[in-house]
């Protein structure tokens, strides 16, 4: 996702020649437009990537930037609106951010180890000592603090550290390439997640019904276990074919994902559970099931069944 893609475009500024900074959120009170985490990527000539406050203060972020870069020296910067230049920059919301700034070329082994992190979806927290300036990963398990803000997914100060968890992106796979899914992907990507559609029927998995999207047409259980579902990742089947479906589901029952979801009447399942425990499947194991799946919102057509899956797999990622 080009959205989330902020070290990996410094680093690729870096690479072509052009000196960087990452701004990153640091801190934030009130009713501030971004969260703690939120980056941008600046290069010397003035380009961006990312966002630290949607639009209110990236201007003055990004003349700080270029500051930076030139002296080679992090630095703090502190916005809210009370600070007429913050006021000015359009920062009116009532909300304070702190934005911390880093000049690429100091850290740059650092940069280039968690891209490579991130790429073999690896998670890793970034952690900067705000006295001395110094920085390092940590892997999942080195540390509590890191540890524990890396399964929160939350940024923050505490210690005089700041530390990023640098979670792998988040993933969709979605098992049936119907209707529901044609909505359902879309939403997805515009969410934050990588989807990835799964259907070995040639005549429902093309590119024409789901444009630029990642097909797989694989059998589910070979296509899931080829995927490597972890922490970050969901899954949906939305066949109604047992013989799509259950391979799909009985991979996902014994794996890391965080949601298993499956579409189908309170009759259908009970019958998909029968057959999981006959292969099986304890109580405990088949209890992760979301089904039928969604919010009962009172969905009707594609579009509205894809919202009430959505939600559902927010509020599971987010422990609501």
């Amino acid at each position: 996702m080009s959205h989330d893609l902020i070290p990996e475009a410094a680093l690729a500024w870096a690479r072509a020649g052009k000196a960087a900074a990452l701004a990153t959120v640091v801190e934030t009170w009130g009713s501030a437009p971004r969260r703690a985490g939120s980056q941008m990527a600046v290069s010397e000539l003035g380009e961006m990537a990312g966002s630290v406050s949607g639009g209110c203060v990236e201007g003055a972020v990004v003349l700080e930037a270029l500051e930076a870069i030139a002296a080679g020296v992090p630095r703090l910067l502190s916005y809210g609106v009370a600070d007429e230049t913050a006021f000015t920059a359009g920062l009116a919301c009532g909300g304070t951010i702190r934005v911390l700034v880093e000049p690429v070329a100091p850290m740059l082994g650092l940069l280039e180890d968690l891209v490579a992190a991130r790429a073999a979806r690896a998670a890793v927290g970034y952690v900067v000592d705000m006295a001395d300036w110094s920085r390092r990963l940590m892997a999942l398990g080195d540390e509590a603090a890191v540890d524990a803000r890396l399964r929160a997914d939350k940024a923050g100060v505490e210690d005089g550290r700041f530390i990023l968890p640098c979670n792998p992106p988040l993933r969709l796979i979605v098992v049936g390439a119907v209707h529901v899914a044609q909505a359902l992907v879309a939403m997805a990507r515009l969410a934050g997640y990588d989807p990835i559609l799964v259907d070995p029927r040639q005549s429902f998995a093309t590119a024409a019904r789901f444009p630029g999207e990642v097909i797989l047409e694989a059998w589910p259980d070979e296509a899931l276990l080829g995927l490597g579902l972890d922490s970050r990742t969901a899954v949906v089947t939305l066949t109604h074919d047992p013989k799509l479906d259950d391979p799909a589901i009985m991979v996902a029952l014994r794996s890391g994902c965080f949601y298993l979801g499956c579409l189908g009447s309170r009759k259908t399942h009970a019958a998909r559970l029968e057959r999981l425990r006959a292969v099986g499947f304890s109580e405990a194991e088949i209890g992760r099931i979301r089904a039928p799946v969604g919010l009962a919102i009172g969905a009707q057509g594609p579009e509205e069944i894809a919202v009430s899956i959505l939600a559902e797999v927010t509020a599971v990622l987010r422990g609501v």
